[in-house]
């Protein structure tokens, strides 16, 4: 049997075993995992040493190593099918375009109202088929997509293996996000309950895990986060809810700036669809509607009037920093919701506008 090496997190724990587990598929191409299973360690919930990993409980978690996992010959054999209990889907779908978004729509119809957008590489549950169409469920949207643009069955089930990353999710209100990992150290955010947020290669040590906060470095605390095996969804364009009193401009400054939900976010970037960082993104969004920022987010908080977060509206920015200093900005879309250019493995997404401590709010539209 050929065999391939996929890069997948190794998990070592203290006094754990680890397991190496292989998945046959049509192919005849082999993937390892990694599993590891001790008391008060990296809790897995597997049935017949079938699944890979699924949340931390209290104790320690060890994620200091990358590398990718040896393959090695063993009797349990993990099926397709078995991995739906990793990653929560029984008839999986990868959306599969080279680039960008694809749409999502009311009905199996290219006139079809657009409900959402499909970020390439998200995950998807297939509901149903209708022709050219499939029915699909995706994070919070559901609706259809052209089946042609879907790996699904053993190719779907093999993409996600290579590109399913491993996630934190706060399991308390005002997670802490520390520079090192220690409280000793200085805390830099403040994350709300049930964030969600990437996990990078590495910890300081074995109770603390290194994090991604829209694009800066983290620990935080093992005991207060769940870690799952995770992929993107798809993100929704009915989340901005506009409140009375509203123009029309903000409206459709709004509208706008959610046609692109789901593209890429680069450093330095200044493409709203090959590319841009936080303040690239207020910048060219704003631009559309007359108002010219720098390209920079703390130099963008002192180019409007303050305002209190009571007084925001749809089109208003809104700053975040680390210990402090402004290092983010995202525009208010109302309904206590954000978008904003986050990170590498989210793109420009849509958030809770307290998913972290706001430093300050700014009104640079005027109506």
């Amino acid at each position: 049997m050929k065999k391939r090496i996929v890069s997948v997190f190794s998990i070592i724990c203290a006094t754990a075993l680890i397991f190496d587990y292989s998945i046959d598929s049509k192919n005849n191409s082999s993937y390892t995992t990694a599993a590891s299973t001790t008391a008060g360690a990296f809790s897995v919930g597997a049935s017949q040493a079938s699944a890979i990993a699924g949340s931390v409980s209290a104790g320690a978690v060890n994620m200091a190593s990358l590398d990718a996992v040896s393959v090695a010959d063993s009797d349990a054999v993990v099926t397709a099918k078995s991995l739906g209990d990793i990653y929560g889907y029984s008839n999986l779908g990868i959306c599969n375009v080279s680039d960008g978004n694809l749409n999502i729509r009311e009905s199996a119809s290219t006139d079809g109202k657009l409900v959402g957008k499909f970020p390439a590489l998200a995950g998807c549950e297939i509901v149903s088929q209708e022709g050219d169409w499939s029915y699909i469920k995706s994070g919070e949207v559901e609706g259809y997509v052209l089946t042609e643009y879907l790996l699904t069955g053993d190719a779907a089930w093999d993409k996600a293996v290579e590109i399913a990353q491993y996630v934190a999710t706060a399991k308390t209100g005002g997670l802490r996000v520390r520079s090192e990992g220690n409280t000793d150290c200085e805390i830099i955010y403040q994350l709300a309950e049930g964030e969600e947020i990437a996990i990078l290669d590495g910890t300081q040590n074995d109770d603390w895990i290194k994090v991604d906060v829209d694009g800066d470095e983290g620990y935080v605390s093992a005991e207060y986060v769940d870690v799952d095996l995770s992929l993107k969804t798809a993100m929704t364009l009915t989340e901005a809810r506009y409140g009375e009193g509203i123009s029309d401009v903000r409206t459709a400054l709004c509208d706008y700036a959610l046609q692109f939900v789901g593209n890429r976010y680069v450093w330095g970037g200044t493409s709203l669809t090959n590319g841009v960082d936080c303040s690239g993104f207020t910048m060219q969004i704003m631009a559309q509607y007359g108002v010219y920022l720098s390209h920079s987010s703390r130099a963008q908080a002192n180019e409007g009037t303050t305002i209190s977060t009571s007084e925001l509206k749809p089109g208003d920015l809104i700053f975040y920093g680390k210990g402090g200093t402004i290092n983010h900005v995202a525009i208010y879309i109302g309904g206590g919701q954000i978008v904003h250019a986050s990170n590498k493995r989210d793109g420009i997404k849509i958030s809770n506008y307290t998913y972290r401590t706001p430093i300050k709010c700014v009104r640079v539209l005027y109506d």
